[in-house]
């Protein structure tokens, strides 16, 4: 039984579950909010929290670091200029999931997940 996991897997490998998150990450700050499964936009939220509190420093090493992970270097540059400033006294919770439908096909429960305001 494992325990202790600090993931989700996704039905997927480990390369393909990292490509879909960051791809997520990047489309979610490009436009700043995105609409998936419930299970998705949980994780991508973990990791969208943690960008934007790296961004909230502003400093190089804190770009750089947020670059390694998002593929668009116009997205580092909103998310450190435009995004993370908006939140500089908040201390947490940048992000609202909002349960949204189910999908038709597979019967998928969908949720938004937005930036708080």
């Amino acid at each position: 039984m494992p325990h202790q996991i600090a993931q989700k897997r996704l039905s997927r490998t480990d390369g393909h579950r990292k490509a879909l998150l960051r791809n997520m990450c990047t489309s979610f700050f490009l436009h700043e909010k995105i609409e998936t499964t419930s299970t998705k936009a949980k994780e991508v939220s973990k990791i969208a929290e943690r960008l934007i509190t790296t961004a909230r420093r502003g400093d190089l090493h804190s770009r750089r670091q947020i670059a390694e992970y998002l593929l668009d270097p116009r997205v580092v540059k909103k998310l450190v200029e435009q995004i993370a400033p908006t939140y500089k006294d908040r201390t947490g919770g940048y992000t609202r999931i909002t349960k949204t439908r189910v999908r038709p096909g597979d019967a998928a429960e969908l949720s938004m997940l937005e930036l708080v305001k």
